[in-house]
């Protein structure tokens, strides 16, 4: 018998709006069932690899979350567990810090935005915003998928795939990302990135994601090192700023010109454009990211209808503006 944990979060967390608030929620191996009101997914765990569904059965903010495993988890994964699902669902992040967002951006204090979904690892969180430079939305969604069909490990459920281990993406063939997960030029960065946060035998992992995660690091030294890293350049290194939950910095990508244009009504040259992005949300200072992204869903979700009933494997392939305008 599997598994089941009880997990209480900020008092204002709601489930359903807190993780379809962001991207990678269509990213396999995550699947938000709209029917069931469920997020599943599998997750490394240190005796191997276990499928989660997580719900809300209250359906009220700050409700009571369980989480319901297909096998039994030792009390020490059980911690690991917890510990990988906080991070997913930010809920580090109190009510106090969403409120503080909403007192310098009273736009989202209604619908109670301010938590971007992540993932349980920073090393997945790098590698699909590796996935998401230089690429059209349907790709990014191809690509995760076939990183974890082929590259992942198969849980009890079903076979249900996890994302794959920086150990196993360091041991991976450049030839097999490319041609059979599809990755195309970054097939070398996704290996070097894997040896990166893999550990060295009994030595810890070259890059320690706890000195990332730490507050105490200053935003501006955080990125230099990311920039330092395979594969990232500014717009990786802003989304992956974001996805620390560091909000001071923007991530411009096409999309977001796309929105200076269509949305904002703003013209000029691209650089005139980055120009005219930045004095915008200026104000919005250490949340700068946050009044940047949920302006842009807010738009998404306008064309396509509430996030929470976007079924991934039919909208997930349609949910660029490019698509939705």
């Amino acid at each position: 018998m599997g598994t089941r944990l009880s997990i209480v979060p900020p008092e204002d967390y709601r489930l359903g709006r807190d993780v379809c608030s962001y991207g990678y929620f269509v990213l396999w191996p995550n699947h938000w069932d709209v029917d069931r009101r469920a997020l599943t997914r599998s997750l490394e765990l240190p005796e191997g690899p276990a499928a989660v569904g997580i719900t809300q059965p209250s359906e009220i903010p700050g409700g009571k979350l369980t989480a319901r495993f297909d096998r039994a988890l030792a009390r020490p994964e059980q911690a690991e567990a917890k510990r990988q699902i906080a991070r997913m669902l930010r809920l580090s992040e109190s009510a106090d810090d969403i409120a503080a967002f909403h007192r310098v951006d009273k736009r989202f204090k209604k619908t109670g935005h301010g938590r971007l979904f992540r993932s349980p690892t920073l090393f997945e969180d790098v590698i699909k915003t590796v996935t998401s430079c230089n690429v059209a939305w349907p790709s990014t969604v191809n690509m995760n998928q076939r990183l974890c069909e082929v590259v992942g490990r198969k849980t009890g459920l079903d076979g249900f795939p996890t994302f794959p281990t920086p150990a196993k993406m360091a041991r991976t063939r450049v030839g097999t990302l490319r041609a059979r997960c599809r990755v195309g030029y970054r097939d070398q960065r996704m290996v070097e990135l894997g040896k990166l946060f893999a550990p060295r035998g009994k030595k810890p992992p070259e890059l320690d994601p706890e000195w990332f995660e730490d507050p105490a690091n200053d935003d501006e030294v955080v990125f230099k090192r990311l920039i330092d890293l395979p594969g990232i350049g500014p717009y990786a290194a802003g989304n992956i700023m974001q996805l620390l939950g560091r909000y001071s910095r923007l991530a411009i990508d096409t999309e977001t010109i796309r929105h200076a244009k269509n949305v904002l009504g703003y013209a000029g040259t691209e650089r005139e454009l980055h120009k005219k992005i930045e004095a915008h949300y200026e104000p919005f200072g250490a949340h700068k990211f946050r009044s940047y992204w949920f302006e842009l869903w807010e738009f998404y979700e306008q064309k396509a209808g509430p996030a929470e009933t976007w079924r991934r494997d039919s909208v997930a392939r349609a949910f660029t503006a490019s698509q939705l305008k």
